[in-house]
This record gives C-alpha cells, sequence and structure tokens, in this order.
C-alpha cells in the first residue's frame, strides 16, 4: 500500500502548453515505462479559467467533479459529483474550465499499452520547447528546418520531443467520453457494513471505475484485484496500516497485494478505480 494525502502535498502550476491557471496537488505517480503508469491529482482553477483546443491523448483519464461543473465540448459539460471516462484517442475540447472548479483527475496509461508519460517528463521537455518555439493556446508554434512556421497540439510536440518517436493513437475503442451521474446508479451490498457502486467496467483489459462506502466500524479488504486498486477517500476517516487518514487521500494496492485491511473510523466514501490488466 502506498499512501498521499492533499494535506501533505504542495500545489503546482500546471506548466504554459495550456492558456490559463490550474494548480495542481499530485497525490501519487506510477511507474514510469510501465504500461500502468500513471497520475493521481487534484486540480483547482484558478483566476482567469484554463482553456485547451479540442485534442486528444494516447492514454486514459479519469475525472470525478469534486465542485463546480467542468465543460469538456462547446455543449458538454461534467456536472459536480459527476464522473468522465477520457479514454485514449478519443477527441475532447475545445474546454473552457470556469474558475474555482475542484476536480480529481487519474490519467493512467489505455488498453493500448502505450503507457503514460509522467508529469516530471513533461514539464521538462515544456520547458526545453519554450527555447525553441511557443505555446499558445493549447498549441506549440515553431519553425522547422526550412524555416517554415508549423503548429502542433501542444501534448503532441512534449511527447515526440521526450521519445524522439512519432506520437501514435490507438484505434479509438469509444466515440466519444462516456459522462456517468453516479447518483442514477444504486449502492449494491459488498459486504457487512459495505456497499459498492460500479459505474462500468471498460476495454477488454477491465478498466473498472466506481465508488465504495463504509459504516462505522466497517473492514473493507483492498488490494484483491488482478491490478493495480486506486481509492480517493472523498470523505470520513479510516485507519490503514497503522495509521488513520481523512478526506482527499489517495491509496494505490499493486495487483494481488491484499487483503489489506482498511477500516472506517467513522462513515467513509472512495471513489474506486481498477486500472487495465495486462
Amino acid at each position: 500500500m502506498r499512501v498521499g494525502k492533499a494535506s501533505d502535498t504542495d500545489s503546482e502550476r500546471v506548466g504554459t502548453m495550456r492558456e490559463g491557471t490550474l494548480d495542481q496537488k499530485h497525490l501519487l505517480f506510477g511507474e514510469d515505462g510501465s504500461p500502468n503508469n500513471y497520475d493521481l491529482n487534484m486540480g483547482l482553477t484558478g483566476g482567469g479559467g484554463w482553456r485547451t483546443p479540442r485534442h486528444r491523448h494516447n492514454f486514459d483519464q479519469i475525472r470525478y467533479v469534486i465542485r463546480g461543473r467542468l465543460p469538456y465540448t462547446d455543449t458538454d459539460v461534467l456536472e459536480e459529483g459527476w464522473v468522465g471516462y477520457f479514454p485514449e484517442s478519443v477527441h475532447y475540447g475545445p474546454q473552457e474550465r470556469p474558475e474555482g472548479l475542484r476536480t480529481m483527475v487519474l490519467q493512467c496509461g489505455g488498453a493500448s499499452g502505450a503507457g503514460y508519460l509522467s508529469v516530471a517528463q513533461r514539464e521538462a521537455v515544456n520547458a526545453e520547447l519554450n527555447k525553441t518555439g511557443e505555446f499558445k493556446k493549447g498549441l506549440y508554434h515553431y519553425t522547422d528546418a526550412e524555416g517554415v512556421p508549423r503548429t502542433m497540439d501542444g501534448s503532441q510536440a512534449i511527447f515526440q520531443h521526450a521519445t524522439g518517436g512519432k506520437l501514435e493513437f490507438a484505434a479509438p475503442r469509444y466515440t466519444d467520453v462516456i459522462a456517468m451521474d453516479p447518483k442514477a446508479f444504486a449502492w449494491q451490498p459488498g459486504g457487512a457494513g459495505l456497499q459498492e457502486k460500479w459505474l462500468g467496467s471498460f476495454t477488454e483489459r477491465n478498466l473498472r471505475i466506481g465508488f465504495l462506502r463504509l459504516d462505522a466500524g466497517a473492514v473493507y479488504q483492498a488490494g484483491q484485484h488482478p491490478s493495480i486498486e486506486i481509492l480517493f477517500q472523498i470523505d470520513g476517516r479510516v485507519s490503514a496500516g497503522g495509521e488513520e487518514y481523512g478526506p482527499e487521500t489517495g491509496y494505490e494496492f499493486s495487483a494481488n497485494e491484499g487483503p489489506v485491511p482498511v477500516e472506517a473510523v467513522e462513515p467513509t466514501e472512495f471513489f474506486r478505480a481498477v486500472l487495465h490488466t495486462f
């Protein structure tokens, strides 16, 4: 088990690739080079909002809206409390995020096995690219070897500079972002004092997204899945590994690491995800 607490984590300003202000607290990171590399973070949109053009990634993203409304196209919005699954290779945007929006974001390698380029790698490349070009409104503007002005999506420019190879996209498994309203799903019994709410299982590698609720005194035996299990504590208080933890805490359990007991000191709810099985 690994744990990351927002209260112990400094906010970091996202780099200049996009337009606007976005501060993040990175709770947990995966393993560089692994197809299941990931980043669990909390985002807060600052003054002036945050904008991106229409784009796509070669990795998956899961967003849970803690406060506010998250627009992911000109007309589509994730409401407060909703969850969005942004599959690899699927276009979304443009985004015009309002000031004060708070989200939990889990970025992870998709089912294709292309993996996920870590924040540290991306920010280092971001700084390098700013020496030879300019990021404006989510696009990278530069001059090629023949002196011709060029533009490309900012994330594509960073990936290609970091890896030395062309950014390739797997065939999209879905045609759009999958927006989910958890309130429309019913809780199901998950054991003594436990309730589960699975929102869905995605791709042939069984990415799973849902919620878990514990009554005071209930024990959840974590880490019993064939892939990495991620919990994000929404409220309450629990005891795990001899320590107590409160809201805005992230937990990682390795594949088949469990059973690892997580006991609710008071009623507690978690967002839960099980990453793709490779």
